[in-house]
Protein backbone atom coordinates (compact mmCIF):
# COMPACT_ATOMS: atom_id res chain seq x y z
CA UNK A 1 0.00 0.00 0.00
CA UNK A 2 1.87 3.19 -1.06
CA UNK A 3 0.81 6.99 -0.10
CA UNK A 4 1.11 10.37 -1.46
CA UNK A 5 3.49 9.88 -4.41
CA UNK A 6 6.29 12.59 -4.61
CA UNK A 7 7.53 13.81 -7.57
CA UNK A 8 10.96 13.39 -9.04
CA UNK A 9 13.40 14.28 -7.08
CA UNK A 10 15.51 17.58 -7.77
CA UNK A 11 18.93 15.62 -8.66
CA UNK A 12 21.57 18.28 -9.87
CA UNK A 13 24.55 17.61 -12.16
CA UNK A 14 28.02 18.36 -10.60
CA UNK A 15 30.83 18.51 -12.59
CA UNK A 16 32.61 16.10 -9.31
CA UNK A 17 29.71 13.19 -9.92
CA UNK A 18 31.99 10.71 -11.46
CA UNK A 19 31.06 8.14 -8.85
CA UNK A 20 29.18 5.03 -9.41
CA UNK A 21 25.59 5.86 -8.83
CA UNK A 22 24.65 4.23 -5.47
CA UNK A 23 22.18 1.37 -4.82
CA UNK A 24 19.53 0.89 -2.13
CA UNK A 25 16.85 2.97 -0.50
CA UNK A 26 17.21 6.48 1.31
CA UNK A 27 14.70 7.23 4.15
CA UNK A 28 13.91 10.77 4.99
CA UNK A 29 12.10 12.23 7.77
CA UNK A 30 10.12 14.82 6.55
CA UNK A 31 9.10 17.40 10.24
CA UNK A 32 6.94 19.63 8.94
CA UNK A 33 4.54 16.96 6.67
CA UNK A 34 4.66 14.40 8.89
CA UNK A 35 5.87 11.52 6.59
CA UNK A 36 8.57 9.53 5.59
CA UNK A 37 10.14 9.57 1.86
CA UNK A 38 11.55 6.28 0.15
CA UNK A 39 14.07 7.40 -2.41
CA UNK A 40 15.87 4.91 -4.63
CA UNK A 41 18.86 6.06 -5.19
CA UNK A 42 19.53 4.25 -8.19
CA UNK A 43 17.08 6.58 -9.74
CA UNK A 44 17.00 9.29 -7.99
CA UNK A 45 13.25 9.14 -7.34
CA UNK A 46 10.89 9.33 -4.44
CA UNK A 47 8.77 5.97 -4.43
CA UNK A 48 6.64 5.94 -1.76
CA UNK A 49 5.87 8.32 1.03
CA UNK A 50 4.10 7.17 4.35
CA UNK A 51 2.35 8.80 7.08
CA UNK A 52 3.90 8.92 10.75
CA UNK A 53 3.20 10.81 13.53
CA UNK A 54 3.98 14.32 14.35
CA UNK A 55 7.55 15.93 14.10
CA UNK A 56 9.10 12.60 12.80
CA UNK A 57 12.71 13.16 13.85
CA UNK A 58 14.81 9.98 14.07
CA UNK A 59 15.15 6.41 12.86
CA UNK A 60 16.39 3.36 13.14
CA UNK A 61 16.29 0.68 10.41
CA UNK A 62 16.76 -3.37 11.50
CA UNK A 63 20.17 -5.03 10.21
CA UNK A 64 18.33 -6.74 7.87
CA UNK A 65 16.58 -3.58 6.22
CA UNK A 66 13.75 -4.67 6.46
CA UNK A 67 11.99 -2.67 9.31
CA UNK A 68 12.39 1.06 10.05
CA UNK A 69 11.32 2.63 13.55
CA UNK A 70 10.39 6.26 13.55
CA UNK A 71 10.34 8.51 16.26
CA UNK A 72 7.80 11.12 16.17
CA UNK A 73 9.06 13.39 18.79
CA UNK A 74 5.52 16.43 18.16
CA UNK A 75 5.43 19.89 19.00
CA UNK A 76 5.90 22.00 22.62
CA UNK A 77 2.01 21.83 22.22
CA UNK A 78 0.96 18.13 21.44
CA UNK A 79 4.38 16.48 22.72
CA UNK A 80 4.65 13.08 21.01
CA UNK A 81 4.45 9.62 22.53
CA UNK A 82 4.42 7.06 19.49
CA UNK A 83 6.95 5.13 17.70
CA UNK A 84 5.79 4.31 14.02
CA UNK A 85 6.98 1.32 12.81
CA UNK A 86 6.97 0.49 8.87
CA UNK A 87 7.74 -2.42 7.04
CA UNK A 88 10.61 -1.22 4.22
CA UNK A 89 10.08 -3.43 1.17
CA UNK A 90 5.75 -3.61 1.63
CA UNK A 91 5.72 0.07 1.77
CA UNK A 92 3.13 0.73 4.52
CA UNK A 93 2.64 1.23 8.20
CA UNK A 94 2.62 -2.05 10.39
CA UNK A 95 1.92 -0.31 13.88
CA UNK A 96 2.15 2.51 15.75
CA UNK A 97 3.58 1.87 19.23
CA UNK A 98 1.98 4.04 22.36
CA UNK A 99 4.73 4.91 25.01
CA UNK A 100 2.45 5.53 27.99
CA UNK A 101 3.54 7.90 30.04
CA UNK A 102 6.80 8.77 27.95
CA UNK A 103 6.55 11.93 25.81
CA UNK A 104 9.26 13.27 23.29
CA UNK A 105 11.00 10.49 21.55
CA UNK A 106 14.20 11.50 19.94
CA UNK A 107 16.94 9.56 19.39
CA UNK A 108 16.85 6.03 18.35
CA UNK A 109 18.97 3.11 17.93
CA UNK A 110 18.13 -0.73 16.96
CA UNK A 111 19.94 -3.19 19.61
CA UNK A 112 19.97 -6.78 18.92
CA UNK A 113 16.75 -8.45 18.08
CA UNK A 114 13.56 -6.58 17.56
CA UNK A 115 14.24 -4.50 20.43
CA UNK A 116 14.78 0.02 19.82
CA UNK A 117 16.59 2.07 22.12
CA UNK A 118 14.79 5.35 22.54
CA UNK A 119 15.18 8.60 24.09
CA UNK A 120 12.38 9.98 25.73
CA UNK A 121 13.23 14.07 26.01
CA UNK A 122 10.16 15.36 28.29
CA UNK A 123 10.84 12.36 30.51
CA UNK A 124 14.16 12.19 31.09
CA UNK A 125 14.97 8.48 30.28
CA UNK A 126 15.86 6.11 27.90
CA UNK A 127 13.70 2.94 26.47
CA UNK A 128 13.90 -0.21 25.66
CA UNK A 129 10.98 -0.92 23.02
CA UNK A 130 10.19 -4.34 21.64
CA UNK A 131 8.93 -3.88 17.83
CA UNK A 132 7.21 -6.90 17.66
CA UNK A 133 5.49 -6.59 20.92
CA UNK A 134 4.87 -3.13 20.73
CA UNK A 135 5.93 -2.31 23.80
CA UNK A 136 8.19 -0.47 26.56
CA UNK A 137 10.31 -3.18 28.20
CA UNK A 138 12.57 -1.35 30.20
CA UNK A 139 12.89 2.67 31.24
CA UNK A 140 16.06 3.97 32.46
CA UNK A 141 15.70 7.32 34.17
CA UNK A 142 18.75 9.63 33.06
CA UNK A 143 17.68 12.71 35.61
CA UNK A 144 19.09 14.95 32.68
CA UNK A 145 17.38 17.84 31.42
CA UNK A 146 16.99 17.05 27.27
CA UNK A 147 17.92 13.47 26.99
CA UNK A 148 17.96 13.86 22.69
CA UNK A 149 20.36 11.61 20.99
CA UNK A 150 21.81 7.86 21.87
CA UNK A 151 24.43 6.09 21.04
CA UNK A 152 25.64 2.18 21.20
CA UNK A 153 28.73 0.74 22.19
CA UNK A 154 28.30 -3.17 21.39
CA UNK A 155 31.96 -3.44 22.73
CA UNK A 156 31.19 -1.92 26.14
CA UNK A 157 27.34 -2.93 25.75
CA UNK A 158 27.10 0.64 27.04
CA UNK A 159 24.27 3.32 25.63
CA UNK A 160 25.25 6.83 26.00
CA UNK A 161 22.83 9.77 25.88
CA UNK A 162 23.35 13.77 24.69
CA UNK A 163 21.44 15.85 26.96
CA UNK A 164 20.97 18.87 25.83
CA UNK A 165 19.85 20.85 28.91
CA UNK A 166 22.13 19.05 31.51
CA UNK A 167 24.93 19.84 28.64
CA UNK A 168 26.17 16.14 29.76
CA UNK A 169 26.21 12.48 28.73
CA UNK A 170 24.92 10.13 30.29
CA UNK A 171 26.00 6.48 30.38
CA UNK A 172 23.99 3.23 30.62
CA UNK A 173 25.05 -0.44 31.03
CA UNK A 174 22.78 -2.50 28.73
CA UNK A 175 23.83 -5.70 30.35
CA UNK A 176 22.07 -4.31 33.77
CA UNK A 177 19.73 -1.34 32.17
CA UNK A 178 21.47 0.35 35.10
CA UNK A 179 22.35 3.88 35.16
CA UNK A 180 26.46 4.31 35.45
CA UNK A 181 27.56 7.70 35.43
CA UNK A 182 27.07 11.49 33.78
CA UNK A 183 29.91 12.90 32.36
CA UNK A 184 29.90 16.88 31.86
CA UNK A 185 30.29 17.53 28.42
CA UNK A 186 29.95 20.94 27.20
CA UNK A 187 26.69 23.58 26.57
CA UNK A 188 23.86 21.80 24.76
CA UNK A 189 24.92 18.63 24.04
CA UNK A 190 23.00 16.97 21.39
CA UNK A 191 24.83 15.37 19.00
CA UNK A 192 26.40 11.74 20.12
CA UNK A 193 28.30 8.95 17.84
CA UNK A 194 30.83 6.12 18.80
CA UNK A 195 33.51 5.21 16.98
CA UNK A 196 33.20 2.01 14.82
CA UNK A 197 36.16 0.28 17.14
CA UNK A 198 34.72 1.84 20.05
CA UNK A 199 37.66 3.39 21.12
CA UNK A 200 36.09 6.81 21.44
CA UNK A 201 32.85 8.70 21.60
CA UNK A 202 32.03 12.02 20.47
CA UNK A 203 29.55 14.33 21.31
CA UNK A 204 28.35 17.51 19.65
CA UNK A 205 27.88 20.73 21.68
CA UNK A 206 25.78 23.14 20.25
CA UNK A 207 25.60 25.92 22.74
CA UNK A 208 29.83 25.48 23.01
CA UNK A 209 30.24 25.23 19.91
CA UNK A 210 32.49 22.38 20.41
CA UNK A 211 33.23 18.65 20.62
CA UNK A 212 34.03 16.47 23.16
CA UNK A 213 35.90 13.18 23.00
CA UNK A 214 35.08 10.91 25.46
CA UNK A 215 37.09 7.99 26.50
CA UNK A 216 34.23 4.30 26.98
CA UNK A 217 36.10 3.00 29.28
CA UNK A 218 37.77 5.87 31.64
CA UNK A 219 35.06 8.08 31.16
CA UNK A 220 37.55 11.28 30.39
CA UNK A 221 37.61 13.82 28.41
CA UNK A 222 40.44 13.44 25.94
CA UNK A 223 39.94 16.20 23.76
CA UNK A 224 37.88 19.26 22.72
CA UNK A 225 37.71 19.89 18.90
CA UNK A 226 36.15 23.19 17.33
CA UNK A 227 33.80 22.78 14.12
CA UNK A 228 32.04 25.40 13.51
CA UNK A 229 28.88 26.89 14.63
CA UNK A 230 26.45 25.10 16.58
CA UNK A 231 28.00 21.44 15.94
CA UNK A 232 24.72 19.38 15.98
CA UNK A 233 25.15 16.06 14.81
CA UNK A 234 28.19 14.07 14.28
CA UNK A 235 28.84 10.56 12.27
CA UNK A 236 31.91 8.22 11.30
CA UNK A 237 32.69 6.54 8.36
CA UNK A 238 32.63 2.62 8.63
CA UNK A 239 36.83 2.55 8.86
CA UNK A 240 36.52 5.32 11.43
CA UNK A 241 38.94 7.09 10.03
CA UNK A 242 37.11 10.17 9.78
CA UNK A 243 34.45 12.18 11.55
CA UNK A 244 31.82 14.70 9.88
CA UNK A 245 29.86 17.15 12.13
CA UNK A 246 27.17 19.09 10.45
CA UNK A 247 27.20 23.14 11.74
CA UNK A 248 23.62 24.37 12.15
CA UNK A 249 24.50 27.78 12.14
CA UNK A 250 27.58 28.26 9.95
CA UNK A 251 26.15 25.94 7.09
CA UNK A 252 28.85 23.65 6.95
CA UNK A 253 30.07 20.08 7.48
CA UNK A 254 33.63 19.81 9.57
CA UNK A 255 35.48 16.98 8.57
CA UNK A 256 38.11 15.42 11.23
CA UNK A 257 40.85 13.54 10.89
CA UNK A 258 39.84 11.12 13.61
CA UNK A 259 43.70 10.11 14.20
CA UNK A 260 45.20 13.42 14.60
CA UNK A 261 42.05 15.23 15.43
CA UNK A 262 42.07 18.03 12.83
CA UNK A 263 39.74 19.49 10.37
CA UNK A 264 40.78 18.63 7.02
CA UNK A 265 37.83 20.23 5.51
CA UNK A 266 34.31 22.60 5.93
CA UNK A 267 32.11 21.48 3.26
CA UNK A 268 29.86 24.85 2.69
CA UNK A 269 26.11 23.40 2.32
CA UNK A 270 24.99 26.16 0.40
CA UNK A 271 26.31 27.74 -3.28
CA UNK A 272 26.66 31.42 -2.93
CA UNK A 273 23.52 33.35 -3.89
CA UNK A 274 21.50 29.89 -3.99
CA UNK A 275 17.78 30.61 -2.95
CA UNK A 276 16.98 28.00 -0.10
CA UNK A 277 13.18 27.87 0.27
CA UNK A 278 10.07 29.70 -0.81
CA UNK A 279 10.15 32.29 2.07
CA UNK A 280 7.47 29.98 4.04
CA UNK A 281 8.02 30.43 8.01
CA UNK A 282 10.66 27.84 9.38
CA UNK A 283 10.64 26.96 13.14
CA UNK A 284 14.05 26.30 13.42
CA UNK A 285 15.16 29.75 11.09
CA UNK A 286 15.39 32.29 14.44
CA UNK A 287 17.56 29.20 16.29
CA UNK A 288 20.04 28.45 13.67
CA UNK A 289 20.13 31.41 11.52
CA UNK A 290 18.87 31.73 7.47
CA UNK A 291 21.13 29.54 6.20
CA UNK A 292 20.68 25.60 5.01
CA UNK A 293 20.44 24.75 8.92
CA UNK A 294 22.05 21.24 8.05
CA UNK A 295 21.19 18.61 10.70
CA UNK A 296 20.79 14.69 9.86
CA UNK A 297 24.08 12.65 8.98
CA UNK A 298 24.16 9.38 7.83
CA UNK A 299 26.63 7.35 6.37
CA UNK A 300 25.62 3.75 5.34
CA UNK A 301 28.47 1.31 5.81
CA UNK A 302 27.97 -0.03 2.28
CA UNK A 303 28.07 3.29 0.39
CA UNK A 304 31.24 5.65 -0.15
CA UNK A 305 28.93 8.36 0.66
CA UNK A 306 27.36 11.24 3.21
CA UNK A 307 24.01 12.26 3.54
CA UNK A 308 23.30 15.46 4.96
CA UNK A 309 19.61 16.99 5.85
CA UNK A 310 19.49 20.52 5.42
CA UNK A 311 16.13 21.34 7.00
CA UNK A 312 15.73 24.79 6.03
CA UNK A 313 16.63 24.49 2.43
CA UNK A 314 14.43 21.24 2.05
CA UNK A 315 17.48 19.50 0.73
CA UNK A 316 19.77 16.44 1.35
CA UNK A 317 23.36 16.77 0.44
CA UNK A 318 24.92 14.30 -1.12
CA UNK A 319 28.78 13.79 -0.45
CA UNK A 320 31.61 11.78 -1.55
CA UNK A 321 33.96 10.76 1.26
CA UNK A 322 36.77 9.88 -1.24
CA UNK A 323 36.68 13.59 -2.70
CA UNK A 324 34.96 15.26 -0.09
CA UNK A 325 33.14 16.74 -2.76
CA UNK A 326 29.11 17.52 -2.88
CA UNK A 327 27.60 15.49 -5.77
CA UNK A 328 24.51 15.12 -5.57
CA UNK A 329 21.20 17.15 -4.15
CA UNK A 330 18.29 15.18 -2.95
CA UNK A 331 14.90 16.56 -2.36
CA UNK A 332 12.02 14.97 -0.28
CA UNK A 333 9.29 16.90 1.71
CA UNK A 334 9.50 19.93 3.92
CA UNK A 335 12.32 19.75 6.94
CA UNK A 336 13.88 16.82 6.15
CA UNK A 337 15.96 15.56 8.74
CA UNK A 338 16.47 11.98 11.00
CA UNK A 339 18.39 9.31 7.93
CA UNK A 340 18.10 5.86 7.40
CA UNK A 341 19.39 3.42 4.70
CA UNK A 342 18.51 -0.05 3.68
CA UNK A 343 20.09 -1.82 0.67
CA UNK A 344 16.95 -3.12 -0.37
CA UNK A 345 15.87 -1.73 -3.48
CA UNK A 346 12.21 -0.13 -3.53
CA UNK A 347 10.07 -1.26 -6.48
Amino acid sequence: MKYMFAPVLLALSFAAAAVAAPSGTLLVLNKSDDTVSFIDLASNQVKATLPTGDAPHEVAVSGDGKTAVVANYGDSANPGKTLTVIDVPGQQVLRTIDLGAYSRPHGIVWLQGDEVAVTVEASKALLIVGVTEGKVKQAVATDQVGSHMVAVSPKHRRAFTANIGSGSTTVIDLATNKRITDVVTGKGAEGIAVSPDGSEVWVTNRDANTVSIVDPQTLKITATLQPGEIPIRVKFTPDGTRALVSNAKSGDVAVFDTATKKKLASIPMQKDGEKLTNGEARPLVSQFGTGPVPVGILIPDALSLAFVANTNADTITVIDLNSLQIVNRLKAGREPDGLGYTSLSIK
